[in-house]
């Protein structure tokens, strides 16, 4: 069949994600106050830059003649279609955010969404992560998203508790050593 007789579905949007993209079933879309700005200000930029100069190349490119050997059109519809596709999944993503905002929650010892969490390892390494939504998860800053093991093994525990990790080597063993709520950046 013609791909111009297919239909692009938004339900399926997510089908094509990597599964640390994917927000669980039935779960809701967390997002720190920052994450959801990113996404915000790409969209409008998306919606209010790029695709404005994509289109004004694809016509003049159109206007150029034959189409079926115009490498500027080509791509151009290309591209259009990617920048369409993004507009779609940033839409989505943010209409169903839920925004939390870590320096406004109580003060309160036990993990929770957008806490930073500073944990040692069974090895002595003490490290450090902010727990934050699944689209604004940085490795290079220790922004690691809620449905991440780590994070799944520390969420509702509390300073001084132990607790399990699974990884591949077997289980390991976590001590909390402080619960912080701070703005993410």
């Amino acid at each position: 069949m013609s791909k111009a007789f297919t239909r692009e579905s938004d339900d399926d949007a997510d089908d094509d994600l990597p599964p640390e993209l994917k927000v669980p079933a039935g779960s809701k879309n967390y997002m720190t106050p920052g994450g959801w700005d990113r996404l915000r200000v790409e969209l409008y930029d998306l919606v209010n830059k790029e695709r404005p100069h994509v289109t004004q190349v694809v016509n003049w490119a159109a206007s150029n003649g034959d189409r079926s050997e115009n490498a500027d059109y080509q791509y151009g519809k290309r591209r259009l279609r990617e920048i369409d596709r993004r507009i779609r999944f940033l839409q989505k993503r943010l209409e169903h955010a839920e925004v939390v905002d870590p320096a406004l929650r109580e003060p309160t010892d036990q993990v929770f969404f957008a806490a930073t969490v500073t944990y040692l390892r069974e090895d002595g390494r003490e490290e450090t992560v902010c727990i934050v939504g699944v689209d604004e998860t940085d490795l290079k800053k220790n922004h690691i998203s809620w449905t991440s093991p780590v994070a799944r093994a520390l969420l509702k525990a509390r300073e001084g508790d132990v607790v399990a990790l699974r990884t591949p080597n077997g289980v390991e063993d976590l001590e909390i050593i402080e619960v912080r709520y701070q703005p993410i950046g």
